[in-house]
């Protein structure tokens, strides 16, 4: 067993998952890249099917991106009411949307200036700021 496979095994019983093969596989495509990952459920089970050409159910699929979501391992993006994307970066950040490729793409923290935040309900505080910019292609007149 590699060092890799190690980890996934750790973060999968972390997750409360049983580590099959199928779920070593949802790790190797979203924790074994050089940069941030941002996909729908949908996404994520073409890629699986495409990179290991076996069946693997989108039910797997689902349980297992919610449970690494709710160990912190992945964000929930979402997208207006229409769909829900997934960012393999966790940290604090802001995002474009193009609408027209449906693609998330990061924008630096620092390229963005909030000069006043709203003051929350009583009883709650603002955990943190994350704006998203929906974009699509200019319209050439």
């Amino acid at each position: 067993m590699t060092n890799l496979e190690a980890n996934y095994i750790a973060k999968l019983r972390n997750s409360g998952l049983r580590p099959t093969r199928q779920r070593i596989r949802i790790c190797e495509v979203l924790f074994n890249r050089d940069k941030t990952f941002h996909f729908s459920i949908n996404d994520l089970k073409k890629i699986l099917q495409n990179k290991f050409n076996e069946k693997i159910s989108l039910a797997t699929v689902y349980n297992t991106v919610n449970a690494f979501q709710k160990k912190g391992y992945l964000k929930e993006i979402n997208i207006g009411s229409e769909i829900s994307y997934f960012d393999t970066n966790t940290t604090s950040h802001h995002h474009f949307y193009d609408e027209q490729t449906k693609e998330l793409i990061d924008i630096n923290s620092q390229e963005v200036e909030i000069k006043k935040s709203p003051i929350p309900p009583s009883g709650k505080k603002i955990e943190g700021i994350e704006v998203t910019f929906k974009i699509s292609k200019k319209s050439s007149l």
